[in-house]
């Protein structure tokens, strides 16, 4: 119900649903009191409340939503403290986002050491006190935003141990003293540091420095590794890059397995050298170093860091054991233990991706090369959008002409006359990749016969004639489901950029099919 002109108060008789996996009121005019009997609905999962007016406090009763994994209720007029035992229940919550209130007092001990919350905002509210040095035990935590508060005292010196946190921000409090020696806060951007009484940034890594000039190039420092250790521990791994551990070559580099000597696994990309005047290589290098350094989502490929070194330069990666979709696909044996649940989500993976990636990130990041061989499998084919060479972070206050980039056949039509990117594009690559999936090979001319037809009519017709025919037919609840991926494809593919619905619109619709008898539609026209 997100994004309506719903009003009034949320009716006491939520509490019923006691099924209900994902609840959306966001984005509406709702007043009054979050009802305690949000309490009863403990196979929630999924709960947005914010961009609301409602007030008061969070009930106690929310220690009951022990299932809970995501909860939004920012931009209302919530205040008081919040409850002590905040959290308690939370063993399974990895996004929490309580900014933009007037919450007060201190942080909750149990809230600020959630061991799963991989980011946490509680930015723009009242808080005063210490930062607990608790916190340390979330070592999830990839994003914290404590900005904008009345949070006092030192930095605790147990965030050194949180090895994963990636971005901080606890700009305009009254904080003092060193910051830690975490990478997050090393590396984070004055704005994120300043209005505070006297937080002091410490110098980083001299030495490397000093080295790193005298090599006329400059070597990475990531989350979890030192910078001149890692370059010299992937030198080793690979035998100074073997092709006996080269796991595929693409247009701007040449990707690599290695194994570190702490026994991690991890991707290694490698660009191609480049010549004097050639600098195309250089700026895919660039492009994916500023988005994957800004971007963080289950379902995006992780960066551990980057090499930009006079000898070699290249980024490394988590490895994903399953390696492309693509291959996936096209090897039989996987393919047949590919089944329709995996498939199902992959899609799904691949539309929350670019949902984020479109609509949580500011400015909003265009891939502008969404295909099956940019999808990289882990070992629960869980999906994971790769390879941001080509990607376009959009400037709000520009058209964002650009030339042309992706692969043909899954580029939007568009683009081939107008040179204008916009999120539509991904949208168009979405849908081919959607029937590929489905289909178990590119699907060439069925794309054409596809938009030609009126997917409700005719869809569940083809369908038998769609599916790959290495597995089985489907139960049919998967079938609908199957159905309803098709539809949206035949809805990405439209020709028109503005009647193609959003990523953020797709992954709703998606994540609403997993509940039984769900009628959710798409709407017949988009902006």
């Amino acid at each position: 119900m997100s994004g309506n002109n719903i009003s009034g108060s949320i009716p006491l008789e939520i509490g019923n649903c006691i099924q209900l996996h994902v609840l959306d009121f966001s984005l509406n005019h709702i007043v009054g009191a979050i009802p305690k009997e949000l309490g009863k609905l403990t196979s929630l999962e999924k709960l947005w409340l914010n961009g609301n007016h409602l007030s008061g406090a969070i009930p106690v009763e929310f220690e009951s939503l022990t299932n809970l994994e995501f909860l939004d209720i920012s931009s209302n007029k919530l205040f008081r403290s919040l409850p002590r035992n905040l959290g308690i229940g939370f063993s399974k919550l990895n996004y929490l986002n309580l900014s933009h209130n007037n919450f007060s007092e201190e942080l909750p001990i149990l809230l600020m050491s959630l061991f799963h919350l991989s980011k946490l905002d509680l930015s723009y509210n009242s808080f005063t006190g210490e930062i607990p040095s608790e916190s340390s035990k979330m070592q999830s935590l990839e994003v914290l935003n404590l900005s904008h508060n009345h949070l006092s005292g030192i930095i605790p010196a147990t965030f050194e141990e949180m090895h994963g946190l990636l971005h901080v921000d606890v700009s305009f409090n009254e904080l003092h003293g060193l910051i830690p020696n975490n990478n997050a806060f090393l590396d984070a951007p004055l704005e994120a540091l300043q209005d505070n009484k006297g937080l002091r940034k410490k110098y980083r890594y001299p030495h490397l420095e000093q080295s790193d000039k005298h090599e006329r190039g400059s070597l990475f420092v990531s989350s979890n590794f030192n910078g001149r250790e890692m370059y010299e521990e992937v030198i080793r791994a690979t035998e100074a890059f073997s092709d006996i551990y080269c796991m595929g070559k693409g247009g701007y580099g040449t990707t690599y397995q290695a194994k570190l000597s702490s026994g991690e696994m991890v991707a290694v990309k490698k660009l191609h050298q480049l010549l004097d005047n050639e600098k195309r290589s250089q700026k895919a290098f660039l492009n994916e170093i500023k988005a994957l350094t800004e971007i963080r989502h289950r379902n995006i490929v992780k960066l551990h860091g980057f090499c930009s070194h006079a000898r070699h330069s290249f980024l490394v990666y988590e490895y994903l054991e399953m390696g492309s979709l693509a291959r996936m696909l096209v090897i039989e044996e996987y393919a047949k233990e590919f089944d329709w649940s995996k498939r199902l989500n992959v899609v799904k993976g691949v539309a929350y991706a670019l949902s984020y990636m479109h609509h949580d990130c500011s400015p909003p990041i265009i891939h502008r090369d969404i295909k099956s061989n940019n999808i990289l499998l882990d070992s629960q084919c869980e999906a994971h959008v790769s390879d941001f060479g080509t990607a376009k972070i959009l400037d709000l206050n520009s058209s964002n002409w650009t030339s042309l980039a992706g692969t043909y056949g899954y580029i939007a039509p568009e683009l081939a006359y107008t040179m204008k990117v916009t999120e539509k594009c991904d949208v168009y690559s979405f849908g081919v990749l959607s029937l590929e999936v489905i289909m178990g090979k590119y699907p060439g001319d069925f794309i054409s016969s596809v938009k030609s037809s009126d997917p409700s009519i005719e869809m569940g017709i083809q369908l038998k004639d769609v599916l790959d025919q290495c597995l089985p037919f489907p139960t049919p609840h998967v079938k609908a489901e199957l159905i309803r991926v098709v539809e949206i494809a035949a809805e990405c593919l439209n020709d028109i950029p503005k009647s193609r619905p959003t990523m953020h619109m797709i992954s709703k619709v998606l994540a609403a099919a997993q509940a039984p008898n769900c009628s959710f539609q798409l709407e017949p026209s988009f902006e």
